[in-house]
């Protein structure tokens, strides 16, 4: 049996408290100090004709890991270079069109300084994040971002801590600034994430809607038990019927409530007349590159489980049944390719 949790004491919560406000008040001095060399960096990044490499030494290297990540999710292609394996043959990877990004708290790491003269033979330029002015490193780059003095959160003063979340903060600030530069939106950052819960909010609905065997579509003219004695489906079935007119067009919508309401309202007549007469006309409808996200919202607001999917002719070319938007199971993929997407409500909203 685990045993209970121990409330944290006053002094340690202060503690804490003091650590957070002390590395957020350090990102406040460093946005002040913030010059034209942030702009010279921003600039030789923004005209990169290949990638952006970003090389660190230990805690600098994770930051490395991290802005990388930032930066290919936000449309600046960039990838890391280990110093230690890099003047051990993985320099080969270099590009002249590439432009090498290099973070030193101190400006001074050994395993960058000896970089620098093979980096400006093999790139198209060398940039870097440093906290010293008068380093190597500051002194070496094309430019750099001096973020200057600050005082380590460490109650040692020692480890990096405030220094990192300064880089982090900085890199990304440069980041943000060349996605902002270049007109980055929320679709192409939607194209970089089709997975995780950030995929599922940007994704189109085009992603996740059934399509083609899986539709069930019939002529509105038909009655309504040649409908459901003609139409047939594969894979999950779907609630409801899309009725077409003549030229293949969205007329109407009759679900499978709507077949029980008839057989409770014992309206036999009503089978062997045309569906066009009980069916749903002019349904609430959504087009392919709508994001999911609207997709619930109407789901939601309308009060409904079925939404066919139009081209802008008006054509049906997809359905989207509310179950493929909640509680499906991570493993359900045997109807398609489609990957799974597991919606909460609060992703909707």
């Amino acid at each position: 049996m685990a045993a209970p949790a121990q409330h944290l004491d006053h002094d340690t919560l202060t503690f804490a408290r003091q650590i957070l406000r002390a590395e957020a008040a350090s990102i406040q001095v460093v946005a002040g100090r913030l010059d034209d060399s942030f702009a010279q960096v921003v600039q030789l990044l923004a005209g990169c004709r290949g990638r952006v490499v970003v090389i660190g030494v230990g805690k600098s290297a994770d930051v490395g890991q991290k802005l990388v990540g930032t930066f290919n999710s936000t449309g600046t292609r960039a990838y890391t270079l280990d110093a230690t394996r890099a003047v051990h043959g993985d320099l080969g990877m270099l590009h002249p069109d590439d432009v090498a990004l290099l973070l030193s708290h101190s400006g001074e790491s050994e395993e960058l300084v000896r970089l620098l003269g093979p980096l400006r033979k093999l790139t198209a330029g060398i940039v870097a994040v440093t906290g010293q002015t008068q380093s190597t490193l500051a002194r070496m780059a094309d430019a750099a971002i001096v973020y200057g003095k600050i005082l380590e959160a460490c109650p040692l003063a020692l480890a990096p801590s405030t220094s990192t979340t300064v880089m982090i903060a900085l890199g990304d600030a440069v980041a943000f600034t060349l996605s902002e530069q270049r007109g980055f939106t929320a679709e192409d950052f939607a194209r970089y994430h089709p997975a995780g819960s950030l995929g599922r909010k940007l994704a189109t609905v085009e992603t996740y809607m059934r399509r083609g065997s899986e539709l069930r579509i019939a002529a509105a003219s038909d009655t309504v038990r040649a409908v459901f004695a003609q139409v047939r489906h594969t894979g999950r079935r779907t609630g409801a019927v899309m009725l077409v007119d003549p030229v293949g067009c969205l007329v109407g919508l009759f679900t499978d409530s709507d077949l029980a309401r008839l057989f409770e309202a014992r309206a036999d007549p009503a089978f062997d007349q045309p569906i066009a007469n009980v069916m749903t006309r002019e349904p609430v409808t959504i087009p392919p590159t709508a994001r999911v996200t609207e997709a619930m919202d109407l789901f939601r607001d309308r009060k409904i489980s079925e939404l066919p999917v139009v081209d802008t002719d008006g054509h049906p070319v997809g359905m989207v049944d509310i179950t493929d938007l909640i509680g499906l199971n991570p493993t359900d993929t045997a109807t398609g390719n489609r990957p799974p997407l597991r919606l909460l409500a609060a992703d909707a909203v």
